[in-house]
């Protein structure tokens, strides 16, 4: 079985499902079958609800602060899972609740699930990866072709529910499209973080 816990870079990850709506060309599972201290992330089929939570409970959270929803795949695909799994490991783990996400789960359930995450999530980190539509589509290949503005939306979206909200873009853009985003993002009123590739 794949890895369900991981840690990279002192912060501890879970990584519930390979499903993604995406095909971004700089992924890093297209580059290499793991991250951190993982063997591999690629699951033979996604990790249910127990199996998630059995790894919670074998891993040892202390020292950490944060779990970070993030893996080979796009974790709000696993809804359920995520929502289920971080309750618990808020009540049983204490530890706040991330979701890095591509900010499609609302057109891939066909419905709003901003409110159901709420009730979990403290931060949620969503890839901008472009600063236009046209750069988007070309460079994260969504399964949507409205999937731009829906994913903007659903940034803008959050704010209104979740405590800590930004864009991201990763620092293989140019500089021209570095600054393009960060005025969107301004525009917007989200917040944007520009991501070391590694």
């Amino acid at each position: 079985m794949a890895d369900i816990l991981y840690t990279y870079k002192n912060q501890v990850y879970a990584n519930i499902t390979n499903k993604c709506d995406c095909s971004c060309r700089f992924c890093i599972r297209s580059h290499k079958d793991h991250v951190g201290d993982s063997e591999t992330l690629w699951h033979k089929q996604d990790p249910s609800l127990e199996e998630i939570k059995a790894a919670m409970d074998q891993f040892d959270f202390t020292g950490y602060t944060e779990l970070v929803y993030c893996g080979y795949g796009e974790p709000t695909c696993a809804l359920d899972n995520l929502i289920e799994s971080a309750k618990y490991a808020k009540e049983r783990y204490g530890v706040s609740i991330r979701v890095n996400t591509n900010g499609l789960a609302n057109l891939y359930h066909k419905r709003d699930v901003i409110p159901e995450l709420a009730q979990v999530v403290d931060s949620v980190s969503i890839s901008l990866n472009a600063p236009t539509k046209e750069a988007y589509q070309d460079v994260t290949r969504p399964e949507f072709p409205d999937a731009f503005d829906s994913m903007l939306s659903f940034g803008v979206e959050c704010q209104k529910a979740i405590p800590s909200v930004k864009f991201t873009v990763v620092d293989v853009l140019s500089d021209e499209d570095i600054k393009a985003s960060q005025e969107l993002a301004d525009r917007l009123q989200v917040p944007l973080r520009v991501r070391k590739y590694s």
